[in-house]
């Protein structure tokens, strides 16, 4: 049985752990995806905080994940960028996977800037392409079931506006300026590790996903219901199982995204330079 009092006392030491290593406290957390580091690299003056040394915090194992919390400036605010993350598919279960997420709320972020690779299954959508999430369809155990966090947010929270509709304008005015083809759609979350059968991406084409991976949802649920205002970029790192004529492997993901994360990270920086907290 969940034990909501002890998960609550186990993220205040990972907080009071945090604030013993640095005064600096994040408006905004950014979670790098697979092969996404290069945005780090944009943070000014940043502390480094491994996530070995933080009490409670979960152990990134996927080749690509750093496994670093780095707090500096990032677009004139202070930022928390997390150099990795956990998955579902790790064997973690999602008070693991979220833990994350409810540290930066309790530390004060306003915002989720969350970025990841994933297979595009619409038309239109290639390898290298950046894609502005707009919704979710989530096929994981959703991460609030289980006693209500109460000093974190309602029992049901809404999520009709799950990726904030300002932010989603905001990134779609900077892509414009900085002239990167944005692409837009939305994500659906698999368990993974395998990837998708070629009737499972009929499925979600079906569903109308543009986009699929096996990550983001649980971050993104578990931050509507802190109350942050959440931006999603997906990177188009392969073509979905049953669209690509090969088979599908991790070493795709990583020579793709070498090639997307100059437009990803320029989309990053200048989405949150622009943001209203």
């Amino acid at each position: 049985m969940f034990d909501a009092q002890a998960y609550e006392a186990e993220i205040n030491q990972a907080v009071d752990y945090i604030k013993s290593r640095t005064d600096r406290r994040p408006e905004v957390m950014v979670i790098l995806g697979s092969f996404a580091g290069p945005v780090a690299d944009a943070l000014e003056d940043p502390i480094k905080i491994p996530y070995a040394e933080i009490p409670n915090w979960p152990r990134s194992t996927v080749v690509g994940h750093a496994g670093n919390l780095l707090i500096g400036k990032l677009g004139g605010k202070m930022a928390a960028v997390l150099q990795g993350r956990v998955h579902f598919y790790e064997g973690y279960p999602m008070t693991k996977v979220t833990f994350s997420t409810r540290v930066m709320a309790r530390l004060g972020a306003k915002m989720l800037c969350v970025t990841n690779a994933a297979g595009c299954l619409a038309p239109g959508i290639n390898p290298g392409d950046v894609v502005l999430v707009t919704d979710h369809i989530n096929m994981l155990p959703n991460p609030l079931i289980g006693p209500n966090l109460d000093s974190f947010g309602v029992r049901f929270p809404d999520m009709s506006k799950a990726y904030d509709p300002d932010l989603i304008n905001i990134a779609r005015f900077a892509a414009y300026d900085l002239k990167i083809d944005l692409k837009e759609g939305t994500y659906i979350a698999i368990s993974g590790p395998s990837f998708e059968t070629p009737a499972e991406i009929r499925m979600a084409s079906i569903f109308g996903a543009a986009m699929s991976g096996m990550s983001t949802v649980p971050e993104v649920i578990v931050a509507n219901h802190c109350g942050m205002k959440v931006l999603c970029f997906s990177c188009a790192s392969n073509l979905a199982s049953g669209i690509s004529k090969v088979a599908l492997s991790h070493q795709e993901v990583a020579d793709t995204m070498a090639v997307a994360s100059k437009n990803l990270t320029a989309l990053v920086l200048e989405s949150v330079k622009r943001a209203q907290l």
